[in-house]
């Protein structure tokens, strides 16, 4: 085994790996090789971010009471012993139960006890990650007092015996995992699996043996389903007649049983199926879509650009001209959001029978958050976004409602960038939504002024890209699968 056994200790830092499967956090403990270094710098950042707000809680207890840094297992025993008012950095093993633990800090309370003390980007506890490792922490320190989580927007929660339940099942799956010799079977997941380091590990063996969960659409219990019932690979569901298909869960009734033998199909073959025509609407098209910075420390996500692309219809080129509004800070917030609404009803009055394509939900929810946030739910231009006659429309609808694409994921680079599908290429192949709120990051700790314009001019050549990927999807359906 290439680990050593202090590594089979349960250690709760492995929560978000165990909350996302089984399998990653397996072979982060038990696994005989190491996956490559992962350059996920959306991920870096939010490391980064975590590590300034643990710093900014460390500040803010050394200015109200003595803090020690442990070095050591043995030193955070020798400071509790003191009964200093808090250690940072602490380490807590349990020897018998085989755990080992690192609280961001311990705090003394009156009782004479300690509470164990985590900084959190999160804005609540509710992720499972979070409950298990508190509730760990408090298992380790064997008191009943709540753990104390600093949230990221500066407040602060508490975490008592109602995570007990998910740190108990923590500790039994954790030590199942790491006594087995062998990697525990799972389901694919296009979405996680993606993200993984040990994606190049996994992937292969899914293909190899027809894993069912390829299939967009078949989730796990599916798959299980399936295969309980002999229809276990892909070849045997393509090959197999829908209205043989049992229920099983998640796939009942002749449509989706079809869709499901339709999806198997195009996944081997790369065909694509047209199930009813794509209407679409009439009126002048104006492609939409936004970049959001999620990590603004206060809850609120802040749209920093709201793009559109507008063709112009009269002329040979369908290029059309790229606009935009542009927010550098949190605070502008409103005024970002005036200028979206002004930039709206200007092109409601220019073109009567607007249009507003964008993909996916993500828009239409965000203008929604937006107008609760700002009290503007009855503005006339809201209404008009919002209302029975809303200009949005949401081209993810017509290509789930009426095609079968020989796809895992049916996001807009999934079928944008796929050569036999609308074949459309950005312009760096590495962007994306959370490129975008990296960039968008580094822009605004930038100094230097030349960098500062470049980061920005990446940002906007990338939203450029989304929404022309949009109206070439918009020509795409037009062309080949319109009335």
């Amino acid at each position: 085994m290439a680990n050593s056994e202090n590594t089979l200790l349960i250690r709760p830092s492995d929560a978000k790996s165990w909350s996302l499967c089984a399998r990653r956090v397996w072979l982060d403990n038990r696994g005989a090789f190491t996956p490559g270094p992962v350059e996920d710098a959306f991920e870096q950042l939010v490391i980064d971010l975590g590590l300034a707000h643990e710093q900014t809680v460390l500040e803010l207890l050394s200015g109200n009471m003595d803090v020690h840094t442990a070095t050591s297992q043995e030193d955070t025993a020798h400071l509790m012993a003191k009964r200093v008012p808090a250690i940072y950095q602490a380490q807590l093993l349990n020897e018998d139960d085989g755990i080992f633990g690192l609280p961001d800090f311990l705090i003394l309370h009156e009782s004479g006890e300690y509470q164990a003390a985590d900084a959190k980007l999160s804005l609540s506890t509710e992720k499972k990650e979070i409950q298990v490792q508190l509730g760990i922490y408090r298992r380790l320190l064997g008191s009943g007092l709540p753990a104390i989580v600093f949230l990221g927007d500066g407040e602060q929660a508490l975490i008592g015996n109602e995570a007990n339940a998910a740190a108990n099942q923590f500790v039994t799956e954790m030590r199942e995992l790491l006594a087995s010799e062998d990697e525990p079977l799972v389901r694919y997941s296009h979405s996680k699996c993606r993200a993984c380091p040990y994606y190049t590990h996994c992937k292969p063996p899914f293909e190899e043996k027809e894993e069912l969960s390829l299939v967009y659409g078949i989730q796990g219990r599916t798959a299980s389903g399936l295969e309980s019932k002999g229809i276990d690979t892909i070849s045997k569901l393509a090959t197999t007649e829908p209205d043989r298909i049992p229920d099983v869960p998640y796939l009942k009734g002749s449509d989706k049983k079809h869709r499901a033998v339709l999806q198997a199909k195009s996944h081997l073959s790369g065909e694509v199926f047209q199930l009813k025509p794509v209407e679409l609407p009439k009126g002048h098209w104006i492609h939409f879509d936004i970049e959001d910075n999620p990590l603004t420390g206060n809850g609120e996500k802040h749209v920093y650009l709201w793009g559109f692309l507008v063709p112009d219809f009269s002329s040979d080129s369908d290029e059309g001209s790229f606009e935009y509004v542009w927010t550098d800070h949190h605070a502008e917030d409103e005024q970002g959001w005036l200028q979206f609404l002004d930039q709206v009803d200007h092109y409601r009055q220019k073109f009567p029978e607007l249009i507003l394509a964008h993909y996916s939900s993500h828009e239409r929810s965000t203008i929604n958050a937006y107008a609760k946030r700002y009290g503007m739910e009855d503005h006339d231009t809201v209404a008009y976004l919002l209302g029975e006659k809303s200009p949005l429309f949401d081209l993810q609808k017509p290509v789930l409602d009426n095609l079968v694409l020989p796809l895992q994921g049916y996001g807009l680079k999934d079928i944008c960038k796929h050569k036999d599908l609308v074949n459309f290429q950005w312009q760096d192949d590495d962007s994306g939504s959370q490129w975008s709120v990296v960039q968008f990051n580094r822009y605004l700790s930038e100094t230097d002024l030349e960098t500062k314009a470049n980061l920005k001019a990446q940002i906007l050549s990338y939203n450029r890209d989304d929404v022309t990927a949009t109206r070439r999807l918009e020509e795409w359906l037009r062309t080949n699968f319109s009335y």
